[in-house]
């Protein structure tokens, strides 16, 4: 979700690991030469969503932490491709904490059709973040470095050993 913290943790992690950190949503900017809420203002939520989702399933990286926008689990093609670079880290945070963050970044870009609110968007994701996650970090209590922490001892030990990516 926007402002779990995954550009934060994911750069730490990252970092932890020796890996190269990639996020989605910068690609997105870059191919727009826009930013990210002046993309998801000129189209549609779905016309957004399939873009993003054509981004992200043509991501080719090994050793990367990759950090998605939050509507990515709206597309189950882009989840899938996502499973295959390695396991999903689900940054679990309460909406208010979501709520206080975007309020001190409202330029971030976030996929909301007319009409929707924030709650409403939250809510219905809960349920595709915890279907596609591997591991679900519960972040609201954690610092980003005790989330770093807890990710790691939480990865598949393979995953740290080998050249996969971990996607988050």
């Amino acid at each position: 979700m926007a402002g779990a913290g995954k550009s934060t943790i994911g750069e730490a992690l990252a970092r932890r690991l020796g890996w190269a950190f990639m996020d989605s949503d910068h690609l997105i900017e870059a191919i727009y030469a826009a930013r990210l809420q002046d993309v998801t203002d000129a189209l549609s939520k779905d016309a957004f969503l399939d873009v993003e989702a054509s981004v992200v399933s043509s991501i080719k990286a090994n050793r990367t932490v990759i950090a998605t926008g939050g509507s990515v689990v709206y597309r189950e093609k882009a989840m899938r491709h996502l499973a295959t670079l390695g396991p999903l880290v689900h940054l679990a945070v309460p909406l208010q904490t979501v709520e206080e963050r975007i309020a001190r970044n409202p330029q971030r870009g976030l996929a909301i059709a007319p009409g929707q609110t924030l709650r409403d968007i939250f809510l219905e994701r809960q349920d595709l973040y915890t279907r596609y996650a591997t591991l679900c970090c519960e972040a609201s209590c954690k610092t980003p470095q005790e989330c770093v922490n807890w990710i790691m001892g939480n990865l598949p030990p393979e995953t740290i050993a080998s050249d996969n990516t971990a996607a988050g």
